[in-house]
């Protein structure tokens, strides 16, 4: 019979850390992201699964505000065209114009808002660009009128 006990012949046990013991910022910060295969079904970095997690909730969410009404109207017909007792419209009209396009908006809302947080826990910083100044000391004496160059 196999002897399966610990063979550890040091005093002290080890912790091995198959990631490296890099946390998943420091692990993306090395990424040189000009040599990683992207694959949008098994991303390669956490950042990316981070993001595709994301993307895929907001996508379920957007299927089913889009599409739930009409499976319905078409599954119970009497149900979704019932008048609702305090505007007077069908169901499923309050849902498709109402609720379909709120819920778009509200989750473009939601994914910038996620979106920030997934930059800030990486360290990903988006630049602003910062308008030109311009001096009027700069300008020529000889500069071009905008009445057509006359002086008065």
């Amino acid at each position: 019979m196999a002897d399966n006990t610990n063979h550890d012949t040091g005093d002290e046990p080890r912790d091995v850390a198959t990631d490296g013991g890099l946390s998943d910022v420091e692990r993306e910060q090395q990424i040189d992201y000009m040599d990683v295969e992207i694959n949008l079904l098994k991303p390669a970095t956490p950042f990316m699964r981070d993001h595709l997690r994301i993307i895929w909730i907001g996508f379920g969410i957007w299927v089913l505000t889009t599409f739930a009404p009409i499976t319905a109207t078409r599954l119970a017909p009497d149900l979704m065209t019932s008048q609702m007792p305090l505007i007077g419209f069908p169901l499923h009209y309050f849902l498709l114009a109402i609720v379909g396009p709120g819920a778009a908006l509200i989750l473009s809302v939601w994914y910038a808002r996620k979106r920030d947080q997934i930059d800030e826990k990486y360290g990903i910083e988006q630049g602003v660009a910062e308008p030109e100044t311009t001096d009027t000391d700069s300008v020529p004496d000889d500069a071009a009128a905008t009445d057509g160059g006359v002086e008065e």
